[in-house]
């Protein structure tokens, strides 16, 4: 059994992974929005078909996945020697490391930091680890304001809105959409403003520029971490990443302890990966890497905070750890039926989709996020999706498993379990189960108060002759 510490979930009333309803009630809310269904059909199709071109590219594809489910297994099994050694490479390259059990913790660790810099404003490369733990609610409430830099997630705080998608948070809009949102809430905009693409990112980089340049702090995730050398990586397709992690006097990372890696090798793995399994790209147009500090070039004050809040609780679980191995590429929310219909707001987490169905209830505790594991048709689109090959589908039946069910529910199971392990009690049932043919509906329902479950399945149909019936007839 391997675990990084006491396992503990993550705390409620603090982030953004627990939803206000369970996702049946959201995601028949979510259904009846025409205009999000229709923005997201458009989104993942285009985002299937680019990223299935570039991986046809590739003849070793699936050796590439089995090496990179192979290394993330190795990490799971001995993350605590491995988070030792991130941190003595770090520390020793000038940087310092802070550790945080929950999302308290870290929230308190980055606000104290950046009041300790004297500023009031800091700027953020896409995290999704401040989302989960909501970093920016924190720092609002300590008067220190943050400012967004990815376009997408510009756009979610520009519009007091919540993320989509793991890859691009704004999915849920059209260009129509964010030009009223720049009119409405982005300063300084031009009133003449277009939903041309290109003048909407002009007029985005015109409102962060002097932003980019006149900020001395900087918040950023990090999409790897490499143990062996003490660097982290970020990679990115807009370049605001590099001006957040290089410009800035000070640089505070927010990490999800399950990010790290072995070796500098096994980054070459993951950097073939990712780009074409989330965008559909042969490799991320800037990859930015860095190791502490570099006396006269970048950020002179470098912290790493490395991030449970819940982590050590999934690790416990031999089967459900395999969520831990995801690298947020976001492939199997583009596969997903449920999601294509639903969205991510849907989920109530800042992980939406099949990966969010899997991991956010393991760092709440399932009976926080109990209707999640039951957001899928378990397909098995995910799991061939996946670049690191997490067996999602396995995973839902796991939690579905460990989920809290109604009395009545339990009741039926447990009576089932009685009759079918007695053989005369069985041979009974199934004579009694003929008369589904008289009380079901043309032999295919149930009658109350058992019509909820056949309201969306059929019934088999039961042969006219039983296999003891007709070993006996012989």
């Amino acid at each position: 059994m391997t675990f990084l510490g006491m396992p503990a979930f993550a705390p409620r009333g603090v982030g953004h992974l627990r939803g206000d309803e369970p996702f049946p009630a959201a995601a028949r809310t979510a259904l009846g929005n025409s205009q999000m269904r229709r923005n997201l059909r458009h989104a993942t199709t285009t985002i299937r078909g680019k990223s299935g071109r570039v991986i046809a590219e590739l003849p070793d594809w699936q050796d590439l996945r089995s090496a990179g489910s192979a290394i993330k297994a190795d990490v799971m099994s001995r993350l605590p020697e491995l988070l030792e050694e991130l941190e003595t490479r770090v520390t020793a390259a000038g940087g310092t490391v802070h550790w945080a059990a929950d999302a308290n913790e870290a929230n308190e660790i980055v606000t104290r930091l950046v009041r300790e810099t004297g500023s009031d404003r800091v700027i953020k490369v896409k995290s999704m680890a401040t989302q989960e733990i909501a970093l920016n609610e924190a720092l609002e409430a300590a008067g220190i304001t943050p400012v967004e830099t990815d376009l997408a997630e510009l756009i979610v705080q520009l519009g007091e809105d919540k993320p989509s998608h793991i890859l691009v948070p704004a999915i849920h809009r059209n260009r129509s959409e964010i030009r009223e949102i720049f009119l409405r809430a982005m300063p300084g905009v031009d009133p003449s403003l277009t939903d041309d693409p290109p003048v909407l990112a002009a007029a985005a980089r015109r409102y962060l520029r002097e932003t980019f340049l006149s900020t001395r702090v900087a918040v950023s995730g990090a999409n790897f971490a490499i143990a062996e050398t003490g660097t982290l990586a970020v990679v990115e397709s807009e370049g605001n990443g590099r001006m957040c992690l290089t410009l800035p006097d000070t640089l505070i990372t927010v990490m999800g302890i399950e990010k790290i890696l072995p070796t500098w090798r096994d980054l070459e793995v993951f950097l073939q990966l990712l780009p074409r399994a989330s965008t559909g790209e042969r490799m991320n147009p800037y990859t930015t890497m860095w190791t502490g500090v570099t006396p006269g070039d970048g950020p002179q004050n470098f912290h790493l905070v490395l991030l449970d809040n819940g982590r050590s609780a999934v690790l416990a679980d031999e089967v459900g750890r395999q969520a831990l191995h995801c690298i947020r590429c976001s492939a199997c929310l583009n596969v997903c039926p449920v999601y294509e219909r639903t969205g991510g707001h849907a989920y109530g987490s800042v992980y939406p989709g099949p990966i969010g169905a899997i991991l956010s209830p393991q760092l709440t505790g399932i009976e926080d996020n109990a209707s999640l594991p039951y957001a899928s048709t378990l397909c098995g689109a995910c799991f061939d999706a996946c670049p690191v090959k997490i067996d999602i589908p396995s995973i839902l039946v796991h939690l579905r498993n460990q989920a809290p069910h109604p009395r009545a529910e339990r009741a039926v199971m447990a009576t089932a379990s009685r009759v079918m392990q007695n053989p005369r009690l069985y041979a009974r049932a199934q004579r009694a189960a003929k008369l589904a043919r008289i009380v079901g509906r043309r032999g295919r329902g149930l009658p109350p108060p058992f019509s909820g479950w056949t309201a969306g399945r059929d019934l088999p149909e039961f042969p006219d002759q039983t296999f003891r019936d007709w070993w006996a007839a012989r």
